[in-house]
This record gives structure tokens, C-alpha cells and sequence, in this order.
């Protein structure tokens, strides 16, 4: 497959994780699932569809991205167009890979770019839930603290594109940057360089 030696354990837990969250979507609703996790939209019983207003006025220009739903590569829409042009080509190059191995995944997206103001909604909503700024902080961050708002960060939507990418993606420089969080890669190393250890979560 790539000459790099494939990372079990990492492997393992993304897809714990990965099984976790659909789980979690299956028997609780979104209210269930961590704030931040993938598919789960800002008051997403209220979300009505991509190209149109959410509540609080979230719109695609927020780089919102409905409940349930995802984006490919190519989307024309702000979310994948305002993600920094070197994770944007990574994460292609990384694509092209698991295609010409026969991988039936696809990388998509369920969060990329985040306007602020979307960040800071999402952040008072895990404040709601979980009871505190401490611990929201271990899933989300606030405004331009936000590597989503940078356009440093995607939230991958696919299992099977998390496992590859846990795997083999410090190829095109592409790692896992919290151990809470399997779906959040980010550019974190020199390509064909060891990704460094997840952080435990998003407070560093």
C-alpha cells in the first residue's frame, strides 16, 4: 500500500471513535454526540439545508455545513474554498492515493472553514451542554483560537478516510492533532515525517 509502517494502535482508536460517534447518532440524536464532532450542526432540528439560513443566521458564507450532511474536495462552497490552499492540496493528494490503492472511501468533509462568528455559536453551545468554559474547552475553541477559523483544520466525515489518513497521512504531512477528537486533522508535520502524539484534547 505506501512504505510507511501502519500506525495500529492510532488506527484502532480512530475507528473505536469512528463506531462511538455512530453510535451515538443512531440511538441519542445530536445532542448526544461532543459539540465539534462530526455531523453535528448548530441546532441542527432548526438546519434547513446548505445554501440556506440556520438558525442564528448561519449561512454556507459562515462555512456552515448542515447536520447529516458533507462536502467533497471539490466543493465550490466556502467551507473547502477558504481552507488554506496546502491542507486543501494535501488532503487531494491523499485522495488520489486511497483511489489508486482501490480504497472505496472518499475524503469529505463534515466541518472545514468557519467564519468566527460560527465558532463562537458553536462554543456557547458546548458551554450549554457540558456546563462549563473548562470543560466546552475540550471541544471546542473560541473565535479566532479556532484552527477551523484559520483555515488550518477539517473534520473528516468518512471512517474509512479517518483510517487512512490515521494511517498513512504524515505522507502529504496530514495527523491527528487531538486524541479526542478522530475526525480533526490538521497540517502538523514536514510530508514523510512521523506525525507528532495528539494532544489529549483541544486545550493543547
Amino acid at each position: 500500500m505506501h512504505a510507511h509502517r501502519p500506525r495500529l494502535l492510532r488506527a484502532a482508536l480512530s475507528l473505536l471513535l469512528a463506531a462511538t460517534l455512530v453510535g451515538c447518532t443512531a440511538s441519542a440524536g445530536a445532542l448526544a454526540r461532543p459539540i465539534g464532532a462530526p455531523g453535528t450542526a448548530p441546532d441542527a432540528s432548526h438546519a434547513s439545508g446548505s445554501g440556506s439560513g440556520s438558525v442564528s443566521g448561519l449561512t454556507d458564507d459562515d462555512g456552515y455545513i448542515p447536520d447529516g450532511t458533507s462536502l467533497p474536495l471539490d466543493s465550490g462552497l466556502p467551507a473547502v474554498t477558504r481552507l488554506d490552499p496546502r491542507l486543501l492540496e494535501a488532503l487531494r493528494q491523499a485522495q488520489k492515493a486511497m483511489a489508486q490503492d482501490g480504497d472505496g472511501s472518499r475524503i469529505t468533509i463534515a466541518d472545514g472553514w468557519r467564519s468566527e462568528r460560527y465558532q463562537e455559536h458553536l462554543f456557547a453551545q458546548a458551554v450549554a451542554q457540558y456546563g462549563s468554559e473548562e470543560e466546552a474547552e475540550k471541544w471546542v475553541r473560541r473565535g479566532s483560537d479556532s484552527t477551523h477559523v484559520r483555515g488550518e483544520a477539517v473534520d473528516i466525515a468518512d471512517a474509512g478516510a479517518m483510517d487512512f489518513l490515521n494511517r498513512f497521512g504524515d505522507a502529504w504531512g496530514l495527523c491527528q492533532a487531538y486524541a479526542n477528537e478522530a475526525w480533526h486533522f490538521e497540517l502538523l508535520t514536514q510530508p514523510g515525517t512521523a506525525c507528532p502524539t495528539p494532544s489529549p484534547d483541544g486545550r493543547g
